[in-house]
């Protein structure tokens, strides 16, 4: 949710406005999907990176308007936390050496913005979940300074009415009883804790429902490759601890709303789509408003006027439900499209397994979308629900399930199926034979040595407790290693374990 809102409080006319507009949007939407008003020159792709800051003691560091000043580069931009921070890197064809171009650049610019962050007595950490937060940085005091921020924050807990509940289950380190964590915040910040990648690709209108589709399918074994959000708050938690922290730390439903199957905002979705307009009709269908606030255009006379509507109420909207792959509708050079935003990866280890991940989720996605008979009209939308979750808590020990296999562990099922057909993917998006074999090289690496982020947080924890230390400073010496191995830049799997 990237759009400005005021600070100010909601009537009940501007919900009912708000409302009466978004349908406006629907109906725009609509008419500009049947009338094919979409620009659709080439296969692009997006990236977004949300990373956090720490100071010396690896504790996090409250300075991301210090640390945005002396950067200043207009690819940084706030989020939620004061210890957030994230990169937005423009779109650029999918095809050719563009990959290999993006880690140098991505890498360079990341350096030099860590060494400014350094002058503001921080430094920057891609990863998950930062291991070293405490429920005191859940505090609303540390809200970044934006006004939407504070805007969420109050609406999503006047909707809830109450506490947030942060409460899961682990899974166990070995040897060791599994731990559970219980907590309440009485803000939305644990929000903050999930820094994540989200990949964008834009795609043609009628092949967005194809995309999609092929995305929800992905997301299990996306998820249990790319696991790296073991910790939090001391507690050894899932695997990839982001998914359902997200979820509970955004939900504005009471327990008893929950009783009566009332939909979360953060969502994976309930059933297979046939065109984009199915979920943004959804959005507007299941979600009350969150941020009411309308715009003067009417889009059905922006379309008789030739002008590509802004949508603004529906994007905004789109904005405040977070899909685990959100449909996309923006405007550049005064031309709409469409993209799907894949937003299941964490962040981090290192840019070459945050490229990794994406090269395998582009390429895969492709060539699910170019089968004869679509893998989703093969299981039932359940089934992929459940290989997320998943995925989430066990990564490389889930059981996942997929068509003409059956019951498989990721590792497997990517060594056996879902590898070639990546590289198939990226050969029909012309992606480079170099630029290929070096990403879906690590993911097949990551497979064959069963080593995710997250694995390698847990087994190196776990071996500096063997040692004597504490959980706090097991994990301060784990982030200490884990900082030094990202900058380095070497894929995880590579990573050699803390003694």
């Amino acid at each position: 949710m990237g759009r400005d809102v005021s600070e100010r409080t909601f009537s009940r006319e501007d919900r009912q406005r708000y409302r009466e507009k978004v349908q406006r949007c629907l109906d725009a939407l609509a008419r500009m999907l049947a009338e094919n008003h979409f620009s659709f020159p080439r296969q692009q792709m997006g990236l977004e990176i949300e990373l956090n800051l720490v100071d010396q003691a690896l504790n996090p560091a409250m300075l991301n308007a210090v640390v945005l000043e002396k950067i200043s580069d207009p690819l940084f931009t706030t989020e939620l936390g004061q210890y957030n921070l994230e990169i937005n890197v423009p779109p650029r064809p999918l095809a050719g050496d563009e990959a290999l171009e993006l880690e140098n650049e991505l890498r360079a610019v990341l350096d030099s913005a860590d060494s400014k962050a350094h002058d503001a007595g921080a430094r920057m950490v891609m990863v998950g979940m930062l291991p070293t937060l405490r429920a005191e940085h859940f505090d609303r005091r540390f809200l970044s300074s934006n006004p939407r921020y504070g805007v969420l924050n109050r609406q999503i807990l006047d909707e809830r009415g109450e506490d947030m509940l942060l409460d899961m289950e682990g899974v166990p380190m070995p040897g060791r009883p599994g731990e559970r964590l219980r907590s309440y915040a009485d803000s939305i910040l644990p929000e903050s804790s999930c820094t994540s990648v989200q990949l964008h690709l834009q795609v043609d209108p009628d092949d967005f429902a194809a995309h999609w589709n092929a995305a929800q399918c992905l997301a299990g074994v996306q998820v249990a490759l790319a696991a790296n959000s073991p910790f939090l708050l001391g507690k050894a938690l899932w695997q990839e601890t982001r998914i359902p922290m997200f979820e509970q730390a955004t939900d504005t439903r009471p327990q008893e709303l929950k009783n009566q199957g009332v939909r979360p905002r953060v969502w994976f979705g309930e059933r297979w789509i046939t065109s984009i307009f199915d979920l943004f009709e959804e959005n507007a269908r299941y979600f009350p408003a969150l941020l009411p606030e309308t715009e003067d255009e009417d889009p059905l006379e922006a379309i008789e006027a030739g002008r590509a509507p802004q949508l603004g109420e529906l994007r905004l909207h789109n904005g405040t439900i977070w899909r685990w792959n959100r449909p996309v509708y923006d405007i550049v050079d005064g031309v709409p499209h469409l993209r799907v935003e894949n937003r299941v990866l964490p962040a981090g280890p290192t840019v070459v397994d945050v490229l990794a991940n994406a090269a395998f989720f582009y390429g895969a996605q492709r060539a699910l979308c170019e089968q004869e008979r679509p893998i989703w009209s093969q299981m039932s939308f359940q089934a992929a629900e459940e290989n997320f979750y998943a995925g989430a808590r066990h990564a490389m020990q889930a059981q996942l399930y997929w068509p003409g296999i059956g019951w498989i562990p990721p590792d497997e099922l990517v060594l056996r199926r879902l590898l070639p057909m990546a590289h198939e993917g990226l050969r029909a998006c012309g992606v480079s034979d170099e630029a290929r074999e070096r990403y879906l090289g690590i993911i097949e690496q990551r497979c064959v040595t069963r080593r995710t982020g997250a694995s390698w947080q847990r087994e190196t924890v776990a071996r500096l407790e063997e040692r004597g230390l504490s959980r706090d400073a097991a994990i301060t010496g784990m982030l200490q290693s884990y900082i030094e191995l990202m900058h380095v830049g070497d894929p995880v799997h590579t990573w050699p374990l803390g003694a």
